[in-house]
């Protein structure tokens, strides 16, 4: 077995492996950004190293930081988590060069696989057909242009590195390809560090459903169950549910063997995913997902399995020790991505910020897998994803029910949340009837009366004046490796406010000043102002232009999305007050339209 594993990752999925490596006496080395100084994950690890930085390019795509991480830390494995790096097979490379064990697939498995491209090569070669497609990279929107007019609108630009709605542009005319184009490039090399997209059909009412797959190092591969992810919006998942309802046996079993085949294709070891779209009785493969799910929990209720323990055990050349025959699927279970994001009436308007309360439900059934706590701060910078709310029961309608209540317990304050969407999702008919689909959300569910506020939190009292002193236990760097030593220090009361931009604050968080819950100014108004913290990428007007209610005045980044920010007045731009690279806070205004 491994003995110390780093975790190249943060929030859920580094508290996640790093509780299974506890379970199994592995030690653990997590690493992190200076925002994530405090993090829920460098908290619970073994062993923490700074990355330095505060992006993600900056900290977890840093590979000569976390390779410098490796060899000061002693670790004989690497657990990529999901995103980042995980699917990079120039960093598995990196990482298998210096002798150290990478828990994944083979980098030649994860070239083919996880370039969306070359995988769809790989699955007409193993008799697996795909959704219609090019399987080229992108050069121009002229592209795009002919391809929608050969096979019809809309068509879909998908990043070819990557995964989970990230780098995916749905153009709707011609018109839309040149900007969906420049969009899906720059959120694809924000996201994977590769700009790389390509074009497919995008389907009417398809629903997407995943099989998981795991092989060992000794030939053996097996399909644990099924996955259907279809209640989405901006093309990433809301909630996931295992088994897929209204779903006939022989067709679970046919994508199950067509997902082993791919697997075996490419010489797949470790867990994967294989995504397939299912519509009118067909299925077409979609894409390998050659990494561990976000979704994957839904897996472990049903089949009783811990997937984490699976990919270290395989890591360590361990055999699978079962086979297809052995596999038992039970009951139904049902995951809620709790994002730090407002659905404000459909438009999901990402919100970072600071969570003051975190209670978390409990009961028979119910699982909840959080990468922050109480005064965690939830930035920008990173993905939205607070939690993974859980639930298993002996029938889908149980489990239904089950994670209603569970939402209904659960309390996040500080941030607003994606709760109401979820419990507006799981109530719906279409839903508790199985006939969603990928577009469902946002075509026909309504949610115009859905929205998510940031509970207050009053703010903490100021600390008393006073020379004494107190022995407290405080967190130190020394050549970049955390260490908690004790100091005696001045004594400030029980609250000592965090460092600049740290990741767990203390204090409350500064109130949003004013258009937190839209895309501009109030109704009319002719000031634009951006509802969120993030950084502007495009400015799409000049001043003396004339501009439309509803046109896109610039473009803001906010947790890896990018985001229009409409005029909601009509006129002339009087003033522009941004430029791209700026960074602006919830309430700023970005333009003066009269």
């Amino acid at each position: 077995m491994l003995q110390k594993v780093l975790i190249a990752n943060r929030g859920e999925i580094a508290v996640r492996v790093i509780r299974t490596c506890r379970e199994l006496g592995i030690a653990t080395v997590a690493v992190y950004s200076e925002l994530d100084r405090e993090a829920l994950h460098v908290r619970l690890a073994d062993e923490a190293f700074a990355l330095g930085g505060q992006t993600a390019a900056e900290s977890y795509l840093n590979t000569q930081a976390i390779l410098d991480a490796i060899a000061k830390s002693g670790a004989d494995a690497v657990h990529p988590g999901y995103g980042f790096f995980s699917e990079n097979a120039d960093f598995a490379r990196a990482i298998t060069g210096e002798g150290i064990t990478f828990v994944g697939p083979p980098p030649e498995a994860m070239e083919v696989m996880g370039d969306k491209i070359s995988s769809r090569h790989a699955a007409e070669r193993a008799g697996v057909s795909g959704v219609p497609g090019r399987s080229d990279p992108l050069q121009d929107a002229s592209e795009v242009v002919a391809f929608g007019e050969e096979h019809g609108w809309p068509v879909a630009i998908k990043a070819a590195f990557g995964g989970g709605g990230r780098g995916m542009k749905v153009v709707n005319a011609a018109a839309d390809a040149p900007a969906a184009l420049e969009s899906a490039q720059r959120e694809a090399q924000a996201y994977f560090g590769r700009p790389e997209v390509y074009l497919e059909r995008y389907l009417s009412w398809p629903r997407h459903i995943e099989m998981q797959v795991f092989a060992d190092t000794q030939g053996n591969t097996v399909w644990l169950g099924e996955r259907d992810c279809s209640a989405q919006r901006r093309h990433q998942k809301l909630v996931e549910e295992s088994p897929a309802p209204n779903f006939p046996d022989d067709i679970r079993r046919a994508m199950g063997e067509a997902a082993v085949k791919v697997a075996k294709a490419c010489g797949y070891v470790n867990a994967g995913t294989v995504e397939f779209l299912y519509q009118d009785g067909d299925f077409y493969f979609l894409e390998m997902n050659t990494r561990l799910q976000v979704e994957h929990p839904v897996t472990e209720m049903v089949v009783g399995m811990d997937l984490v323990e699976l990919q270290l055990r395989i890591a360590a050349g361990e055999p699978l020790g079962f086979n297809q025959e052995d596999i038992e699927r039970r009951g139904h279970a049902i995951e809620c991505r709790i994002n730090a994001e407002n659905p404000a009436k459909g438009r999901f308007l990402p919100a970072p910020g600071t969570i003051t309360r975190f209670r978390r439900p409990d009961g028979f059934g119910v699982r909840t897998d959080a990468g922050y706590d109480d005064g965690d701060t939830v930035s920008q910078y990173y993905d939205n994803l607070i939690a993974k709310l859980v639930v298993w029961g002996s029938d889908r309608e149980h489990a239904r029910r089950r994670m209603l209540r569970a939402l209904a317990e659960m309390e996040v304050e500080g941030v607003a949340t994606t709760i109401p969407a979820h419990q507006a999702i799981l109530s719906h008919p279409d839903f508790v009837s199985g006939e969603h689909s990928t577009r469902w959300v946002e075509e026909r569910l309504d949610l115009s009366q859905v929205e998510s506020k940031a509970k207050a939190t009053e703010g903490a009292p100021e600390p008393p004046e006073g020379e004494n002193r107190v022995l407290r236990e405080v967190d130190a760097e020394v050549d970049g490796r955390r260490y908690k030593v004790k100091l005696w220090v001045p004594d400030l009361g029980p609250v000592v406010a965090a460092a600049p931009g740290a990741g767990r604050q203390a204090t409350a968080p500064r109130r949003p000043r004013g258009g937190a819950g839209g895309h501009g100014g109030g109704a009319g108004s002719g000031q634009v102002t951006v509802p969120m913290q993030g950084t502007i990428v495009k400015v799409l007007v000049a001043e003396g232009e004339s501009v439309e209610i509803g046109q896109a005045v610039c473009v803001l980044e906010a947790m890896k999305m990018e985001n229009n920010i409409n005029a909601e007045a009509a006129g002339t731009v009087k003033e522009i007050r941004v430029k791209p690279g700026d960074t602006v806070g919830a309430g700023d205004v970005v333009a003066m339209i009269e």
